[in-house]
């Protein structure tokens, strides 16, 4: 029997660097699919920002906004949103705190003024060469009406510090505040999305939906984020270029994500063959 593959997208399917899968990473997930298996993106991307280059990979489905939305075979099976005043809220305790952010929806991705600017200037410090994010900047939405948007899942901002991540946690308690970007106290954002999501959540409706076993699921990621779908599937993957806490928390640790990690990972669990 196959198995239903979770496959986050940053820093595992995509290269944490280049933005873009592997060669390897895409042949593995046709293989695996040609073979039986199901394979799911499970990302903290929205919709707009999952692009035709990985649909073209060949998927089920996505679980979108770390759990916020849930798609099998274009069918929408789940979608949870931040309301109107909700965003309002964290839009304007941002701005009251310097911070810049982007709005995620399915409708797109709308940034705040110089959310990009700021973005660029981290990834310089990060890395010590030009940025490199694919189609992520070119395909944002400028200069809209934050306030207006209605389908928001998500909203992830910059942090300064590690103190704006605990003041966040205060200031929405009514709200999942989460962090990514490395390991805590290290993360370069945190998030807010509606209370309650978590991508162990958003799989559990999946399976239910499709009369599946979570022992018959296979999850794959880097960040701590991805650490409730590892406790909830019945076999866990975490890239060697992924946070330590992903990596303590998995059951096999595969290569870096640039070094064919999720590749060797599908040769390993016997996916494919090599």
């Amino acid at each position: 029997m196959g198995k239903i593959l979770f496959i986050d997208v940053d820093g595992t399917l995509c290269s944490p660097v280049y933005n873009e899968p592997p060669a390897s990473a895409v042949e593995a997930i046709r293989r695996a699919r040609a073979n039986g298996h199901k394979a799911y993106i499970c990302t903290g991307r929205s919709k707009a920002e999952v692009y035709k280059n990985i649909w073209d990979i060949g998927l089920d489905g996505m679980i979108g906004g770390n759990g916020c939305y849930v798609e099998d075979h274009g069918k929408v099976i789940m979608h949870e949103k931040l309301m109107p005043e909700e965003v309002r809220h964290v839009v304007d305790w941002c701005a009251s705190r310097n911070m810049e952010l982007y709005l995620e929806a399915n409708s797109g991705l709308y940034p705040s003024a110089r959310y990009k600017e700021v973005s660029y200037e981290a990834y310089r410090r990060k890395f010590g060469r030009e940025p490199q994010y694919g189609s992520f900047f070119e395909k944002m939405i400028y200069n809209a009406d934050l306030y207006a948007q209605n389908d928001v899942n998500k909203i992830s901002f910059r942090l300064n510090s590690w103190e704006d991540y605990l003041a966040a946690v205060e200031e929405f308690p009514d709200l999942h505040v989460g962090c990514w970007g490395g390991d805590a106290p290290n993360c370069s954002h945190g998030d807010v999305s509606p209370r309650g999501i978590s991508k162990a959540k958003a799989i559990r409706v999946l399976l239910e939906y499709l009369g599946a076993d979570q022992s018959d699921t296979v999850a794959f990621g880097d960040e701590a984020v991805d650490i409730p779908m590892f406790e909830l599937c019945g076999y866990s993957v975490a890239m060697g270029s992924g946070a330590q806490s992903a990596k303590d928390a998995a059951d096999h640790v595969t290569d870096a994500t640039d070094d064919d990690g999720l590749y060797k990972a599908f040769v390993h669990l016997g996916f494919i063959e090599e």
